[in-house]
């Protein structure tokens, strides 16, 4: 169920990417590669007591693949008494000038298993779908929502966290 529940998602946001893609093969790019923090809100809870929704903050990194709609992504969520740490790999697409929405997946690892992030309490893989625009020389203005797959220690329950920041390209 938990599968079919996350392909039917994944499919209905790849469709909502790809279509603004196509739609918009005129519009560059946000090209380059950033670092930026900001915050991160824990949305929801395992039901298991200790593992409430946590509010902290996030690190991010960005990677662009050269002459590729791709790019590898970093992101840390802390807060709690343990950090989120994800590798991901995202489809990029242009919306409007140096803006793009991107969407993805990687996996979540807890540096303590059991302990609050704002991503739940133990490894999870994780799907993101997120927007970041370049808002003046150099600066990128990034939000982004995380949902992590039976991310909770003792329950079947999935966790989903939103961040925002600010990024310096180089």
């Amino acid at each position: 169920m938990k599968l079919t529940k996350l392909a039917a998602s994944a499919l209905a946001v790849a469709s909502i990417v790809l279509s603004a893609g196509i739609a918009s093969a005129q519009t560059a790019r946000t090209n380059g590669n950033y670092i930026g923090a900001g915050v991160a809100v824990g949305a929801t809870s395992g039901g298991q007591g200790n593992d409430e929704a946590q509010i902290g903050g996030n690190i991010q990194g960005r990677y662009a693949v050269p002459n590729a709609p791709v790019s590898l992504r970093g992101s840390v969520l802390y807060g709690g008494d343990a950090a989120a740490i994800m590798p991901i790999v995202t489809y990029d697409a242009p919306i409007a000038r140096n803006t793009n929405v991107y969407f993805g997946g990687g996996y979540s690892f807890v540096t303590d298993e059991g302990q609050k992030t704002p991503l739940g309490n133990q490894n999870a893989p994780v799907v993101t779908l997120g927007i970041e625009s370049e808002v003046s020389n150099n600066v990128i203005a990034y939000g982004d929502t995380k949902w992590g797959i039976d991310a909770y220690r003792n329950s079947d329950a999935d966790a989903v966290s939103f961040q925002a920041g600010l990024g310096y390209r180089f």
